[in-house]
């Protein structure tokens, strides 16, 4: 026999509008409930009816993510995290890629594909307050990243300038002076490099070090090849440094070819650090001291955000939300290892 609401509220132990809530992906439930609820599910193999849901409540059961670029491993992890979120509150998600470009995150605001959705999780870099203004207001709009605009949106964002200061700190409590910083952006004020190199620079005031424009270099993507042709300038420009700071793990991990490449020994001559706490940060060789942003608070935290204005469950104005980090100390510097 097909199992029902009423089997699995009974095995579960807990009441039927309990259950349709957890299905229904209702923010508002104790985690603990939630995982109960979810493993009775599991073990009687019940499906919810989708269709018929979805017809009552005038929804899709579906929500659209767009990022700038999937080859990107942070984005690609995110992606994956809040696909796993939703997976847990039965809902899926369409994934769109925007390239980081206003035209293209324009388009996406206004194409007839969000009709398939019930809201949208966007982490825009080219769009302004404008564009996002002019987006049909009754659509649930969750933004993602570093820049905070002036529209009732919720944004679900990381601490980057105080994680950056604790990056910078680490290594001055190691003894290293001469910090280059890679992935410096021209005009970036209050993006994601902006506010790590204002953290940066806020760390190095602390401790008396004085800072060295000569040190921070720009590239121009935030990838390995960005990292390693960074290192590469610096060392044929013969400047002095004793550690390297990656605005991204990505960079941090060119950064470390590109110093083996040269026969400086990480950390002993080199001490490297990056930010965000990719998995491949663990396998490197030597593995990646990095900042851990809260990739995983982040992407529940937009999914729930997001489902409580679809299902109206969350009212009043829209919230900065900002989670911890944490710094994982592993083989690329001094300092205690830690997995």
């Amino acid at each position: 026999m097909t199992p029902t609401l009423h089997d699995v509220a009974r095995l579960a132990g807990v009441s039927i509008k309990t259950v349709s809530n957890v299905i229904n992906g209702h923010p508002h439930v104790r985690p603990a409930t939630r995982e109960t609820v979810q493993r009775a599910v599991a073990e009687l193999g019940y499906t919810p009816n989708l269709t018929a849901r979805n017809l009552r409540s005038g929804r899709t059961g579906a929500i659209a993510l767009a990022v700038p670029d999937l080859a990107l491993s942070y984005f690609a992890e995110l992606a994956g995290m809040v696909i796993a979120q939703a997976e847990e509150r039965g809902v899926v998600v369409l994934v769109e890629q925007t390239g980081g470009e206003p035209g293209r995150e324009r388009e996406l605001l206004r194409s007839p594909r969000l009709g398939l959705t019930d809201g949208l999780i966007l982490s825009p870099l080219g769009l302004d307050a404008a564009d996002l203004a002019a987006r049909p207001a009754a659509y649930p709009t969750v933004l993602l990243g570093e820049r905070v605009f002036d529209v009732p949106l919720d944004h679900v964002t990381m601490r980057n300038a105080e994680a950056a200061e604790a990056a910078t700190a680490h290594l001055l409590t190691a003894g290293r002076r001469r910090i280059a910083v890679l992935g410096a952006q021209d005009g970036d004020a209050d993006g994601a490099a902006g506010l790590r190199l204002q953290g940066h620079r806020t760390a190095l005031d602390a401790a008396g070090v004085g800072f060295d424009p000569e040190l921070v270099v720009a590239t121009r993507f935030w990838d390995r090849s960005g990292g390693a042709d960074a290192v590469r300038d610096l060392v044929a420009r013969g400047v002095r440094f004793d550690a390297v700071f990656g605005l991204n793990d990505t960079l941090a991990l060119g950064a470390i070819r590109a110093l083996q490449e040269a026969g400086l020994r990480v950390p002993h001559d080199v001490a490297v650090i990056g930010f965000d706490d990719l998995d491949e940060a663990r396998y490197s060789i030597p593995s990646l001291t990095t900042i851990d942003p809260g990739r995983r608070w982040i992407a529940q935290t937009a999914v729930d955000t997001l489902l409580g204005r679809v299902s109206a469950a969350s009212h009043g104005p829209a919230q900065v939300l900002s989670g911890e980090f944490a710094l994982r100390v592993r083989e690329s510097s001094p300092g205690a290892f830690q997995r």
